[in-house]
């Protein structure tokens, strides 16, 4: 593991307790270039840990709180009329930052969650007809309470599927909520954070993470795995080739945290749940998001050549 890479997780591990494959995942799913989805319970420290992220990668933070009343030009941002020049100004929205939580993303409606699928998939968005780029690194980071809470729209296929990783936090074991509840304010704690690492090294570590080797091999054994989620009859729809080159990115970060300079199948194994759980649809109940029991079923089904 890099230096830059284990400053990360120390620094976060200071204010996210006992939650280290968590924590490994969210690094992972970042140095990957992707968009993370964080599903579990009010008050577990989804928000917290997206908080916490921003701060140590020394990246700018803007976070949109999710609710019913929610208008994409509330995300995205608005053409004002400025009474002394005459002339209608754009004031950019909260998406024009590095990292962007989507907090409680389900609480709004899909017209409302529709507003970040330009940005997530090409970094980029288009206002009354003037597409306009975002930041370099970008990041959307959103958490949703599970889909039986009062007041929640289920996120349509297409919205999990720009999401590289799905996470649940769970509660934390006793020593590290003993910890917790000994402990000083975890807002006053991420105030004081120092950023571990400059955007610019995030960005140099992204394009490291692109150049580990994978082996034609490797590639078999994603493709079959791949293969496996389209034709067994438990799924409705399998993987589709973007969630293909997911799997083989984050397959990518996790060797590379690991000090490694190629993937290897554990790698593979590794991610799977997280980066496939909420994109398998089960043919039973229809149900998009059909988890993680069903993702170590396929890697216990598909051999590794």
């Amino acid at each position: 593991m890099t230096s830059e890479v284990n400053a990360i997780l120390e620094t976060v591990g200071t204010i996210i307790l006992g939650k280290t494959q968590q924590l490994r995942l969210t690094v992972a799913c970042i140095l990957a270039s992707g968009h993370l989805l964080i599903e579990d319970l009010p008050g577990v420290g989804k928000t917290t840990l997206a908080h916490a992220i921003a701060r140590v990668l020394g990246l700018d933070f803007q976070r949109v709180q999710f609710t019913s009343d929610l208008l994409p030009a509330d995300v995205l941002g608005a053409s004002i009329f400025n009474r002394e020049t005459g002339a209608f100004e754009f004031h950019p929205g909260p998406v024009f930052s590095q990292v962007v939580l989507a907090d409680e993303v389900n609480r709004a409606t899909p017209k409302a969650q529709s507003a970040l699928l330009e940005a997530m998939e090409e970094q980029q968005v288009t206002v009354e007809g003037v597409t306009r780029r975002l930041p370099e690194p970008f990041f959307v980071i959103a958490t949703q309470n599970p889909a039986h809470q009062i007041g929640t729209f289920s996120l349509p296929e297409s919205q999990l599927d720009r999401f590289l990783m799905r996470l649940r936090m769970g509660y934390p074991d006793a020593a590290a909520e003993r910890a917790l509840l000994a402990g000083e304010a975890r807002r006053t704690m991420i105030a004081a954070l120092a950023p571990a690492i400059e955007p610019a090294d995030l960005v140099a570590l992204q394009r490291r993470v692109r150049q580990v080797h994978v082996s034609p091999a490797l590639l078999d054994y994603l493709q079959a795995i791949l293969g496996y989620t389209r034709r067994s009859p438990e799924f409705a729809v399998g993987l589709s080739p973007r969630a293909g080159l997911a799997l083989l990115n984050a397959s990518r970060a996790w060797a590379f945290m690991d000090g490694r300079s190629a993937v290897i199948p554990e790698d593979v194994q590794s991610v799977f749940p997280s980066v496939a759980g909420h994109r398998l649809i089960a043919a039973s109940t229809q149900d998009a998001s059909a988890g993680d029991d069903a993702a170590a079923r396929v890697i216990a089904s598909v051999a590794i050549p």
